[in-house]
């Protein structure tokens, strides 16, 4: 393990990764929310390149970082997971938008199913209703692909405003994490 000086050198450095990170995000859901009529190919294109900027980002830390996070390895396979989704959406995006569409939802029928029989077994109503609107939604995508993108795009603007600005909070963290460290 490294000293408390050379830990807070190392967080000092890579926190500018962090807050890059959370700007990319932030600035994509603009993208998303200023030209809602982009088209899809665009779309994907720019998910695309995002999601490879991210994850040579997120390789880039967990590698410097690997001494100092004790679960690197995790931040490792998330950024080999977003540059090979940022490949695929370059190289197949019709196909990544569509697989997409129906990934989620496949997982919406599924997860639907799964809680309205939870409902029956713990006689809870609500769990039930989330179900039926859970398949419903999944339904929904599968039998309107079109309108479907659209509201996924909406969801993904949405995670995606949600994600820079909890990862740029976390830089910010990290980075007085390091300066408090500097002091000790």
């Amino acid at each position: 393990m490294l000293n408390p000086f050379a830990q807070a050198q190392r967080m000092q450095h890579s926190w500018t990764s962090l807050l890059l990170r959370g700007i990319l995000a932030i600035i994509f859901s603009i993208i998303v929310f200023v030209a809602p009529g982009i088209a899809l190919f665009t779309l994907i294109i720019v998910f695309g390149a995002y999601a490879f900027l991210d994850g040579i980002l997120g390789i880039v830390v967990a590698i410097r970082e690997r001494h100092v996070l004790p679960r690197w390895g995790w931040l490792l396979v998330e950024g080999i997971a977003g540059v090979v989704l940022g490949i695929v959406a370059f190289v197949w995006p019709g196909e990544t938008a569509l697989i997409l569409l129906y990934i989620v939802a496949i997982w919406a029928i599924i997860t639907g199913i799964m809680k309205i029989g939870t409902s029956f077994t713990v006689h809870d109503w609500l769990i039930g209703l989330a179900g039926i609107l859970s398949l419903a939604f999944g339904v929904l995508l599968i039998a309107r692909p079109g309108a479907g993108l659209l509201f996924l795009l909406w969801l993904l603007r949405f995670y995606a405003l949600v994600f820079g600005l909890l990862l740029i909070a976390d830089a910010f963290q990290l980075r007085m994490r390091s300066r408090s460290l500097n002091h000790v």
